[in-house]
């Protein structure tokens, strides 16, 4: 008796993503190095949409603000930068030190247009905020109730 299941044209192609997923896991399982949870470093970031303005918060501890680039563009927001964390620890017999490095880089898409010249920034204690302006086409949209008949 055969079973019937209902075509998926990416079938193939999902299991094909899980077959990578679990090869990559498996290669990256002994090299700590290399390890994506090591090296994944991408911040925090709320989106908060006001009348006139978008606010996007990062947080970003560790990072200087010389290793900060923040570039604006109409439609996202691109927040590049370099943290370093360092940590010394000495006892009687021992001197422990950790080091860890890394750069990260993280996109966030708008929700409506923005001006990009207009664009304020301020970072404060490991927290990144920046004020984007509302295009004049982004305010003017406002919602439109319909009426619903029965």
């Amino acid at each position: 008796m055969s079973l019937m299941r209902r075509w998926d044209p990416f079938w193939g192609l999902t299991r094909l993503r899980d077959e990578m997923d679990r090869m990559f896991d498996q290669f990256f399982q002994g090299v700590p190095a290399l390890a994506p949870a090591e090296e994944a470093r991408i911040p925090s970031v709320d989106l908060t949409e006001e009348a006139d303005n978008i606010k996007l918060s990062a947080e970003l501890p560790g990072v200087d603000k010389e290793h900060l680039e923040v570039q604006v563009m109409p439609d996202s927001v691109s927040i590049k930068g370099e943290m370093g964390e360092e940590a010394e620890k000495k006892e009687a017999g021992y001197l422990r030190r950790e080091r860890r490095y890394g750069m990260f880089q993280r996109t966030v898409t708008m929700p409506v247009e923005v001006k990009p010249e207009e664009a304020k920034a301020t970072f404060r204690d490991g927290l990144l905020e920046i004020v984007l302006p509302k295009s004049e086409a982004a305010k003017r949209r406002q919602p439109v109730k319909v009426p619903i008949q029965a």
